[in-house]
């Protein structure tokens, strides 16, 4: 079964950002990418707009739409 948080933190593992980090672009407190990417809670729309942005990757990707 897809889950987006898997997606974000692949993602994020490819470029070779630390959770840390990645927070830091996002503007986002560490715990919430944290959330996010164990999937105790999803990032908003707007959100997962600017994770792909960030990330370079599909917005599809993401959400499970792509491989």
């Amino acid at each position: 079964m897809f889950k987006i948080g898997e997606r974000i933190r692949a993602a994020r593992q490819d470029k070779g950002l630390t959770q840390k980090q990645f927070a830091g672009i996002l503007n986002v407190p560490a715990n919430t990418l944290s959330q996010w990417e164990t999937g105790r809670h999803e990032p908003p729309v707007e959100m997962i707009r600017q994770i792909a942005i960030a990330l370079e990757c599909d917005a599809n990707y993401l959400l499970g739409f792509a491989d």
